[in-house]
């Protein structure tokens, strides 16, 4: 009897670096991207081997449809990032403005 091995097995040393760097989801997604990445260049280079009848130059319909399911799934992923990041950035933000003002409030001669 096999076991089946889950993605967090197989990438665990890329998604123990990207969660350390960037947070749990964030390196998550950063993982998943890389993954679908991966998965775009293998079907890539299969649409040069698997050409379309009606248009030789192009690859078959099927293989361009999965090339553009990955490009719209990175393309989600890829607005999911940045609106973390502004997100994470809007904090600091209110953090920094937060520490400020209660520095500001403090006497001078308690500083």
């Amino acid at each position: 009897m096999t076991t089946h091995r889950t993605i967090f097995d197989e990438k665990r040393a890329e998604l123990e670096h990207y969660e350390f760097m960037m947070g749990v989801e964030r390196g998550r997604l950063a993982v998943a991207l890389d993954l679908l990445t991966d998965s775009l260049i293998l079907t890539g280079q299969h649409g040069v081997y698997c050409v379309s009848n009606r248009n030789p130059s192009k690859p078959r319909l099927d293989i361009q449809a999965v090339v553009a399911g990955i490009e719209g799934a990175k393309e989600l992923i890829q607005s999911v990032l940045a609106n973390l990041e502004a997100q994470r950035r809007d904090q600091a933000s209110r953090e920094a403005e937060r520490a400020a003002l209660e520095f500001k409030s403090i006497p001078t001669s308690q500083r």
